[in-house]
């Protein structure tokens, strides 16, 4: 959690602003995950 988000659990479980910009954070990451699949999955179409 500190090394991606740079906050510990127990910041995080405490804090709302902290809380909404790593669910915010974890929301891009997840989206860029989703669109690198896609193109992984489009590049391996003959």
């Amino acid at each position: 959690m500190h090394q991606s988000h740079g906050c510990g659990f127990a910041e995080y479980e405490r804090d709302l602003e902290k809380r909404l910009d790593v669910e915010k954070d974890r929301e891009k990451e997840y989206k860029k995950g989703l669109e690198v699949a896609a193109d992984a999955i489009r590049n391996q179409m003959p």
